[in-house]
C-alpha cells in the first residue's frame, strides 16, 4: 500500500506544474501542460496501477475540466481526449459523473449551444455515449442532464454529431428502461425533426434511434411518429426502408402496449411486403409472420376452437400464393374496420406515390382478410371504383388484383348485388374493371347461377353502348374473364357475350378497341370449339338482326342500333347471304325519303360497300338477285328525285353510286329490269342534269350500262327521247363527263336493232348527226377522237346521210382531216 502511495504521489508531483499551468493565460503553455499530462501519466512505459489511477484521475479531473471552456479548440479537444482515456481505464468510473456531466451539460445543453466546433461537439458527444455505456444503471440520477444534451444534440447541424447522439438515444434507452419511459416524449420531437434529414445514413440512425426510444418509452409516444415513418416507407434508400421495417416489425412483437397500436403499425409492416427490393419484402413477410405466430400463441384460450377445428386450406386460392398464418388473418380480421377507412382515402391520394403505395397495400390487406372481406365490401368497392380509373398503371394493375380477390373470398350472392348494382348507376370504366376482376377471382360453379344477371347487366343499352374508349375495353374484359372462368358453359350466355363485342367494335374509335375486340372474339370462338370467328357470325348474326325488329323504324344517324347493324354486315361476311329477308326490309325502311338525310347517306355508303363486294356478302348464297330490283325500286330510285340542299345532292349521289355499283356487280338481269327500265331511265336522265359533276358522271355511267344490258329491248321512241339529253352532256363543263357520254352514245346507238328502219326515223338521225359533227370540231383532240368513233358507229344506220351532213360542214371544219377520215370511212361502209 506504501508503495502505491509513494507511486502516485512520485507521478502527482511530476506534473504537478503542469497541472498548474492549465489555469495560464498563454494559450500554448496551457496545450503543452495537456501534452505533457497525457504523457505522464497514460502514456508511461510502466503502466499505472488501478488505485493509482483512481488518485491520479481524481486530482487532475478538476482542473482538466475546467479546459473544457478554453478558448483555444485544441486544449479542449485534448482535455476531452484526456477524460475519455481515463474512463476507459479508471476503475468504477461512474463515480466521477458529479463532475463530467455538469460541464457536459454546460457546453451541450443549454438553449443554444455554446461549444461552436462541430469536431469538438462530435468528441463530447462520444464522450456522453461512452458514459451511458459504463454506467449502466447509475445514469439514471443524470437522466435529465442527458435528455437536455440529447434534445440538442440531435438537431445539430452537424451530420455526424446527429448521428451519434442518436446512437447514444439507442444506449440511453436500452440501459435504463424503467427511468428512460418517463422522459422519452422529449427527444421525440427532435428526432422526428431529423428524420427527413438530406443524408441517408442519418435517416438511417434516426429511425433506428426512434425504434429504440418508443420501444423502452411510453405508448403515447407510438401516435405521433407513425406517421412520419410512414414517410419514410416512400424514401428513396433501401437501407432505410430496410431499418424501418426492422423497427416496426420489432414493435409488433415486443412493443409493450402493441395491442393497442395494431392498427396504426400492420400498415407499415405490410407496405414492406410490396416494396420493390426483394431483400426487405422478405423481411417485412418474416416479420409479419412471425408476428402472426406469436398472437397466436398469446391468445391460444381465444383461438383454441379455431386452431382444434381448423378448416383445410381452400381449394379456390388465388394461385403461386402462400397463405398466412391463423395469426395473420385474425390478426387482419380484428384490425380491417380500423385500416381500411384511411387506406381507401390514400388510394384517392392527390400524391402519385401514395396512390401505388396504397394500392399494393390493399392487395395484401385483403389476401390476409379472406371472407371477413365481405363485411367491408362497400368501402373497398367504393374506393376501388375510382381506382381503377387511375391515370397511373400500378394503381390500376394493384387495384385489379385486389378486385379478384374479392372473387376469391367473397359469395357471388354478395358481391353480384352491389357491382352489378354500380355498373347500371354510373356505367363508369371504373365499375366494369372491378366486375371484371371480381369474375375472374370466382369460383366456376358459384358463378354459373348469376352469369345471366351479369350478362343481362353489361348488355343493357345504357353499359354497353358507350362511346368511351376506357368503358368499351372493360366491357371486352368482362366478357373475356367469362370466357375464361366458364369456358365450355358460356353457351346460353354466349349470344349476348357476342352482342357485347359487337357493339364495342360498331361503336369503337379507337383502333387498340378494335384489335382487342377482334382478339376476344377469337378467344369466344375457340372457348365454343370453333374454329374462328366467322363461326359465330354465322350461329348469331341472325339473332342479332331479330333484335332490331322492334327498334329500326326509329332509327336516326346517332342510334347505336343503326351503328351495330352497319357493322354486323360488314363482319359477317358471306352469312347475310342466307339472311336477306331479314335484312332487306330494314334496308328499305330506313332509306326511305322521309329519314334522317345522314342516315340515308350512311346506309347508302353501306350498301354500295355491300353491293361492291356482292360475291362475298349479299350475293354468297346467289340470292340476292331476287332482292336486287327492289333494292333499285325501293331503295335507290326515291332518292334519286331531285330536293334542295346540299345533302339532298350528296344523297343522289350516293344513290346513283349505289345504283352503279348492283350494274356492275351483274346481279341485275333483262328479265329483272324490263318491268322498271322505263322508270328508272326517267330517272337516270333526271341525274344527268343535276349540279353535282359526280352525280351527272355516275349517271352517264350508269346509262351506258343500262344500254348495254338491255340491248334492243329498249322501245325505239324511248330511245328517241334521250339523245337530246345526251347531246346536251357533250356541252358539259366537265370533260370527263363529255368522253363518258361519247362512250354512252356508242352503246346507245347499239340498241337500235335490225329491224330499225332509218328512213321513217331521218328527222331523229339528222338531228343527232348535225349534234355530233359540232363537237367534230372541239379545241380537246381526246373530244375530237372520241366523237369521230361515235360518228363512225352513228353511220352504220345510214351511211349516205351522215356523208351528206359531212359534206355540208367540212368546209366549216378547222380539223377537216377529221372530216376526211370519217368520208373514207362511210366509203368503205
Amino acid at each position: 500500500m506504501a508503495a502505491l502511495d509513494e507511486n502516485s504521489n512520485t507521478v502527482l508531483q511530476g506534473i504537478a506544474r503542469h497541472i498548474n499551468c492549465l489555469s495560464e493565460d498563454n494559450r500554448n503553455t496551457r496545450k503543452r501542460a495537456l501534452e505533457n499530462i497525457q504523457r505522464d501519466t497514460l502514456k508511461r512505459n510502466i503502466a499505472l496501477e488501478s488505485t493509482e489511477l483512481r488518485l491520479i484521475f481524481k486530482e487532475i479531473l478538476p482542473p482538466v475540466l475546467k479546459i473544457f471552456s478554453d478558448p483555444v479548440e485544441k486544449c479542449r479537444e485534448l482535455s476531452t481526449n484526456v477524460v475519455m482515456s481515463f474512463l476507459k481505464i479508471v476503475p468504477d468510473p461512474e463515480d466521477y459523473l458529479s463532475y463530467i456531466i455538469p460541464v457536459l451539460v454546460q457546453r451541450l445543453g443549454q438553449q443554444e449551444i455554446v461549444e461552436n466546433s462541430e469536431e469538438q461537439r462530435l468528441l463530447l458527444v462520444e464522450l456522453l455515449k461512452q458514459i451511458v455505456e459504463f454506467s449502466g444503471k447509475n445514469i439514471a440520477m443524470y437522466l435529465d442532464d442527458c435528455i437536455s444534451i440529447l434534445q440538442r444534440t440531435i438537431v445539430d447541424p452537424y451530420p455526424e454529431v446527429k448521428k451519434e447522439s442518436c446512437r447514444c438515444a439507442g444506449y440511453l434507452a436500452k440501459k435504463i428502461p424503467e427511468h428512460f419511459h418517463m422522459q422519452s416524449e422529449s427527444l421525440i420531437k427532435p428526432l422526428l425533426w431529423s428524420i427527413a434529414h438530406q443524408h441517408s445514413k442519418v435517416r438511417t440512425i434516426v429511425v433506428e434511434a426512434i425504434g429504440d426510444v418508443v420501444q423502452y418509452g411510453n405508448g403515447k409516444t407510438v401516435e405521433p411518429v407513425v406517421s412520419h415513418l410512414a414517410q419514410r416507407l416512400f424514401d428513396q434508400s433501401p437501407a432505410v426502408r430496410k431499418v424501418l421495417i426492422k423497427v416496426v416489425g420489432s414493435w409488433l412483437l415486443d412493443l409493450p402496449d402493441r395491442y393497442s397500436f395494431f392498427h396504426k403499425l400492420i400498415p407499415l409492416l405490410l407496405t414492406g411486403i410490396t416494396d420493390e427490393q426483394p431483400e426487405i419484402s422478405e423481411l417485412a413477410d418474416s416479420y409479419w409472420h412471425d408476428t402472426g405466430i406469436k398472437y397466436e400463441r398469446e391468445n391460444e384460450d381465444d383461438l383454441k376452437d379455431k386452431q382444434d377445428f381448423a378448416k383445410e386450406d381452400p381449394q379456390h386460392y388465388p394461385p403461386n400464393v402462400e397463405r398466412p398464418n391463423l395469426g395473420c388473418r385474425i390478426l387482419m380480421q380484428r384490425n380491417l374496420s380500423k385500416i381500411l377507412p384511411g387506406l381507401m382515402k390514400d388510394i384517392g391520394d392527390w400524391v402519385l406515390e401514395t396512390r401505388i403505395k396504397s394500392a399494393a397495400l390493399l392487395y395484401v390487406l385483403l389476401l390476409n382478410a379472406e371472407e371477413y372481406i365481405t363485411q367491408h365490401m362497400e368501402i373497398v368497392l367504393s374506393g376501388s371504383y375510382r381506382a381503377c380509373m387511375d391515370e397511373e398503371p400500378k394503381v390500376v394493375r394493384d387495384v385489379f388484383r385486389s378486385c379478384e380477390l374479392i372473387g376469391y373470398f367473397v359469395s357471388p350472392e354478395v358481391w353480384c348485388k352491389i357491382v352489378l348494382n354500380n355498373v347500371r348507376a354510373s356505367q363508369s370504366s371504373g365499375s366494369l374493371m372491378v366486375l371484371a376482376a371480381v369474375i375472374r377471382g370466382s369460383e366456376k360453379e358459384k358463378l354459373k347461377p348469376y352469369l345471366s344477371k351479369i350478362c343481362e347487366t353489361i348488355t343493357s343499352s345504357d353499359v354497353c353502348q358507350s362511346i368511351q374508349p376506357q368503358v368499351q375495353l372493360q366491357l371486352i374484359a368482362c366478357v373475356d374473364s367469362i370466357g375464361l372462368i366458364m369456358a365450355d358453359e358460356t353457351s346460353s350466355v354466349a349470344l349476348q357475350l357476342f352482342t357485347v363485342l359487337l357493339t364495342a367494335l360498331a361503336l369503337a374509335q379507337d383502333q387498340n378497341v378494335k384489335d382487342k375486340v377482334n382478339s376476344s372474339l377469337e378467344q369466344l370462338a375457340t372457348v365454343h370449339g370453333l374454329a374462328s370467328k366467322q363461326h359465330l357470325f354465322e350461329l348469331y348474326t341472325k339473332s342479332v338482326i331479330k333484335q332490331f325488329d322492334d327498334n329500326y323504324f326509329s332509327w336516326t344517324n346517332h342510334s347505336m342500333e343503326r351503328q351495330i347493324f352497319d357493322t354486323l354486315l360488314i363482319e359477317a361476311g358471306d352469312v347475310i347471304g342466307d339472311l336477306l329477308e331479314d335484312i332487306i326490309p330494314i334496308l328499305v325502311t330506313s332509306l326511305k325519303p322521309e329519314k334522317d338525310p345522314e342516315m340515308r347517306l350512311k346506309f347508302f355508303t353501306l350498301l354500295s360497300r355491300l353491293v361492291m363486294n356482292a360475291a362475298n356478302t349479299l350475293d354468297s348464297k346467289k340470292k340476292f338477285s331476287g332482292f336486287a330490283v327492289s333494292v333499285v325500286k325501293d331503295m335507290v330510285m326515291p332518292n334519286c328525285v331531285w330536293r334542295a340542299g346540299r345533302t339532298a345532292g350528296a344523297i343522289r349521289t350516293t344513290a346513283v353510286s349505289c345504283l352503279w355499283a348492283l350494274l356492275k356487280s351483274h346481279v341485275l338481269s333483262k328479265e329483272k329490269m324490263e318491268p322498271i327500265v322505263e322508270n328508272l331511265l326517267t330517272q337516270v336522265m333526271t341525274l344527268m342534269e343535276d349540279d353535282n359533276k359526280s352525280t351527272r358522271l355516275i349517271a352517264c355511267r350508269v346509262l351506258t350500262r343500262l344500254f348495254e344490258l338491255m340491248g334492243g329491248t329498249l322501245n325505239q321512241d324511248r330511245l328517241h327521247n334521250i339523245y337530246p339529253e345526251l347531246l346536251k352532256r357533250l356541252d358539259d363543263s366537265s370533260d370527263e363527263i363529255r368522253v363518258v357520254v361519247a362512250k354512252t352514245f356508242l352503246a346507245y346507238f347499239d340498241c337500235f336493232g335490225e329491224g330499225y328502219d332509218p328512213d321513217l326515223y331521218k328527222a331523229h338521225l339528222e338531228a343527232i348527226f348535225k349534234g355530233l359533227l359540232v363537237h367534230l370540231d372541239d379545241s380537246e383532240k381526246k373530244i375530237q377522237e372520241a366523237i369521230l368513233e361515235v360518228l363512225k358507229r352513228a353511220g352504220q344506220l345510214h351511211p349516205a346521210m351522215l356523208k351528206q351532213e359531212v359534206e355540208s360542214v367540212k368546209h366549216k371544219h378547222r380539223t377537216g382531216q377529221y372530216c376526211d377520215i370519217l368520208l373514207k370511212d362511210i366509203q368503205v361502209q
